[in-house]
Formats: structure tokens, sequence, C-alpha cells
């Protein structure tokens, strides 16, 4: 079995690396990413990518099909990744996350690649309204992140077919440490702004609703999408991938980190406009496709286990949110130093 992880270099890349390596120890696992965040270590000691059997480089726009030679699974991860990023470079998000992701999977079915995953998001639920959504209810997208997403589940419906088989798991907000950490999550953000400060300072008025994932939690749902078969879900399937135990209240968020570090100050702007991303979402439908991967790992786990690595790391930077574990900050530092271009490809220049 060879599995081709696309944007392996990342925050969920690996964990899902080293998880898919313990569930099939003669696997041939490959990555292919840019390196825009492969220097985001918590450790630098620490590289996870020795559990990597081939890495390639090179960008997802001008992507090389031989990394697809005799691949059985293709995971998509690469994306411009979050709202703050799709903003600030919207032309690059929809080049990334959509063509390019479509582009790798019309190369994929003809090298004969049986199953293609899509990282989508529930993002494009938006302004979700009343009641949780499901699969099939309408899409408000109300970011350039949000609307990419949605074009490649379009774009990538039209190519499934008998024999290539494709699955987009509409994430929920992912959160967890990861060797490659990110702190522009909400939960990790307020971890690290706990320790750090002890204080956590919700922008909003709390309120927003978010459902969230652990990391090591995609990577089971991903390891579920790379076997899965069309029987389970038809060809081509979108399932919201989490767990409906993890709708919560951005305050509840807070409070959670607050109950299990103690000493933390929670400071909400009960003034702060609306915040229109508010949703709550429906993971039935995972739950009954993929029961045996569901998610296990439970709110006050992922604070503990975010604190404990933290700690182990002697992080202390109370000013995190410029620092390298935020990922618009990595990009506009290389933008800065003319290393990438103003379409975020690389320049050569170091």
């Amino acid at each position: 079995m060879k599995i081709l992880l696309v944007g392996n270099l990342g925050y969920i890349g690996p964990v899902a690396a080293t998880h898919l390596r313990e569930v099939f120890p003669q696997a041939q696992i490959h990555g292919y990413d840019t390196g825009y965040f492969a220097g985001c270590l918590v450790d630098p000691r620490d590289f996870p990518e020795t559990v990597i059997d081939r890495q390639y480089f090179g960008d997802v726009r001008g992507f090389n099909p031989e990394a697809l030679a005799g691949a059985d699974a293709v995971v998509q991860l690469a994306a411009i990744s979050n709202d703050p990023m799709g903003k600030a470079y919207e032309a690059a998000t929809e080049q990334v996350n959509h063509e390019s992701a479509v582009s790798i999977a019309r190369m994929a079915r003809a090298a004969g690649v049986r199953n293609f995953v899509f990282a989508s998001s529930c993002s494009v639920y938006g302004a979700g309204g009343d009641g949780a959504k499901t699969e099939s209810a309408p899409l408000n997208p109300l970011t350039a992140y949000a609307r990419s997403k949605i074009n490649a589940e379009a774009g990538l419906r039209a190519i499934a077919t008998p024999g290539f088989t494709v699955t987009c798991l509409r994430f929920a907000t992912a959160c967890g440490f990861s060797p490659r950490l990110r702190l522009d999550l909400v939960l990790n953000d307020f971890v690290a702004a706990a320790l750090t400060a002890g204080r956590i300072e919700i922008l909003s008025d709390g309120t927003p609703w978010r459902p969230l994932i652990h990391v090591r939690d995609m990577a089971r749902a991903i390891e579920w999408a790379a076997g899965r078969k069309p029987s389970d879900g038809g060809d081509f399937l979108t399932v919201n991938a989490g767990s409906d135990e993890w709708n919560f209240q951005i305050a509840d968020l807070a409070r959670a980190v607050q109950a299990e570090l103690g000493g933390v100050e929670i400071s909400i702007n009960r003034n702060a406009a609306p915040d229109k991303r508010s949703y709550r979402v429906d993971f039935g439908l995972f739950r009954r496709l993929a029961r045996a991967h569901s998610p296990r790992v439970r709110l006050p786990e992922a604070v503990r286990e975010l604190a404990a690595g933290l700690r182990a790391a002697g992080f202390s930077d109370r000013n995190f949110r410029a620092s390298r574990f935020i990922r618009l900050q990595v990009l506009a530092d290389a933008r800065a130093a003319n290393r990438l271009d103003a379409e975020l490809r690389w320049t050569g220049r170091s």
C-alpha cells in the first residue's frame, strides 16, 4: 500500500503520517509539500518526517505527477489554511485550495489511484443560524477560504467515478498538539495565552458556536477515508468530520481551559460587534459511516496535552501571536525577506 500526503509539512501532516505509520507499518508513506511551514517545529530536535519513506518538495500549482506513481490513496491537505491568510492572499487561496486540488485529483485518477481524500472544512456553513448543519444544509461561506473549499468540492464531485473514490472531509476546527503546532486556532490560542499570561481575552461576546476536532481524530478520519469503499457512501462523498459533543460556544472553550489549568482570568468583550461565523454541525453521517473511526479525544484531555507539550518545550512567549506558530506571520516574514512573492511562490532568494 502506498499513501501520498500532499501538504504533509504542516500542522495536520505530521500527526496523520505518524498515525498511518502505526496503522499500516508496511505501507509506503510519501509526502509532497512546498515547505512554507517546515521550520515551524515546537522542538527542532523532533523531526516528524522520520516516518516518511520519501519526501517531495514542490508547489502544488506545479505538481509533479511522478509522485503519484503506484499510489493507492492521495490525501490532499495542502491549503492556504485559514481566514486571515485567505483574506491576505485571496488569489493564491483559490489556486492552491481549489484549482490545484482538482488538478491533482485528475492526475491521480489518470495514474490509477483508488482513493482521493480532500481536507475540506465546516467553515463552508458560515453564518449557520439555528440548528446543527447537516451535509445537505445550505452553504453560506463568509471568507475566501470557505469559498475555495466549496469550489474544490464541486470540482471533485465532477471527476469521481467508479474506481476513483473521492471523500471530502468537512473537518471541524482543528485543535490539539502537533510537532508543527499552530497557535492561530481558537483552543490552541487560549491554552497558549493561559500559560504565558494567565489571561484569556475573547475578542467577541463569546457566544459564537464552533465545532472542534482534535488533530489525532483528524488523522483517524483520514485513515478511514483513504480506504473507504464506494459501498460506504458512494463514489463521491462529502461528510462532516467531527463529533456532536464537540460543538462549543467560544466562552465555554475558555472556561474549559480555565478549569483544567487553574489561575486563569477570562476577559469577554461584551460590546464586540457580532461575529457572523457561528455554526453548529451535525456529525451523524460520519458517526454512522465511520463508527470505528469516530473521535475519541475529549476536551479536557486536549487542553492538558497542549499545556504539557508547550511546557515541555519551555514555551513562554507572551508575544506568540507574532511568532512562527502563527501561519500568517510566517508568510509575512517570508514576504518581507523577499523569499516569497505576492502569489506565495518561492523567489529562490535566501
